[in-house]
């Protein structure tokens, strides 16, 4: 019998190329999604995708919603509680063992709150495997761990009748398939504070390095992980153990100063082909609009490495799509952020 699965976040990046994604590779699944407003051309591009209305604050529409699925893919706010709650609540009600993947993210790991290697690379890459015991442990104060440790609780509680998995994508590159936003938020971000500043900019030395994943490549994982779970579990790993890292390759803020500064200044958008240093009090003055405390430190001065090893051991998951080099400049051209129009009327 196909699977009946619950989608959260379907006019998001991530979610919307998710959608997108199994939609194409199973059309013969029966899909919900959790829509507050129904884009332009959805009903047309998903005719068989069933919609209920509601925002993540939706906990009654959630909860019934995730009753009915044998699977749900969690793409919205990875720090929203109240929505991680309805969707377990929900689950929990099914007579069978269901699944839950959730969208988290590899910020958990950043080490932008420690001084020692702000601007600077940090040695320690981290293994979804070899240091699954210390990311299941991390401070409460690490980014998303607020809801990671919701759904460890509940997979360890509930361990046979809810499996659950998080996935933790690093930065990502290239556009995505859905029909709301279609771009991450680093490089829309990078692009508007480089047209504010008129220059590409790093702290310290620039060692300081990130991981990252093309889109497609990381649909790989999903659609993998997703397949597992339609199986029954298949040969993916649950519970504690189900974490994913989704990176392919890495830069660090040097060479992406660098080659934005290039490409940014080739279309008359800054000043200086050539990157500029700031301090690092600088840089904390960054992205001052979005009132998040120590987010331009965290974009563009920290790092965050990984390792797929758990993917690549279970999936044989390697890169086949295009890397941030081959994508950049068509990145930049395609960013319709409002970040970056305010940026350019500012000129």
């Amino acid at each position: 019998m196909s699977p009946t699965l619950f989608l959260t976040g379907t006019t998001g990046y991530i979610g919307g190329t998710v959608l997108d994604t199994l939609y194409n590779a199973h059309p013969e699944w029966s899909y919900i999604v959790l829509l507050r407003k129904v884009p332009d051309g959805f009903e047309e591009k998903y005719p068989n995708v069933q919609i209920v209305k509601g925002d993540y604050d939706s906990i009654e529409v959630i909860s019934q919603a995730a009753s009915r699925a044998d699977i749900v893919v969690h793409s919205g706010n990875s720090d929203h509680e109240p929505s991680i709650n309805a969707l377990i609540a929900g689950l929990l009600k099914r007579p069978k063992t269901s699944f839950l993947i959730h969208l988290s993210g590899t910020g958990i790991v950043a080490d932008f709150r420690e001084g020692k290697y702000v601007g600077e690379l940090n040695p320690k890459v981290w293994s979804d495997i070899e240091d699954i015991d210390a990311i299941t442990s991390l401070p409460d104060d690490a980014l998303h761990r607020n809801v990671d440790k919701i759904i460890q609780a509940a997979a360890a509680a509930h361990g046979d009748k809810l499996k659950t998995a998080i996935v933790c994508p690093p930065d990502i590159c290239g556009k995505g398939r859905g029909l709301g936003r279609t771009q991450s938020v680093l490089l829309p971000a990078y692009k508007a504070e480089s047209i504010k500043l008129g220059a590409a900019v790093y702290t310290g030395s620039g060692g300081n390095a990130r991981s990252w994943v093309h889109i497609e490549d990381l649909m790989k994982l999903y659609l993998s992980l997703v397949e597992a779970a339609a199986a029954g579990g298949g040969n993916a790993d649950w519970g504690k153990e189900g974490y994913y890292f989704a990176s392919t390759h890495e830069s660090t803020q040097y060479d992406l100063a660098k080659a934005s500064a290039k490409c940014l200044h080739a279309k008359g958008l800054i000043l200086s082909p050539e990157p500029k240093q700031l301090s690092i009090e600088e840089i904390d003055g960054l992205l001052s609009d979005w009132k998040i405390p120590g987010i331009a430190r965290y974009l563009f001065a920290g790092n965050s490495r990984t390792r797929p090893d758990r993917a690549t051991k279970l999936f044989g998951y390697t890169s086949t799509a295009p890397t941030l080099w081959d994508v950049l400049e068509a990145d930049f051209d395609s960013t319709n952020d409002p970040l970056v129009s305010a940026a350019l009327d500012k000129q």
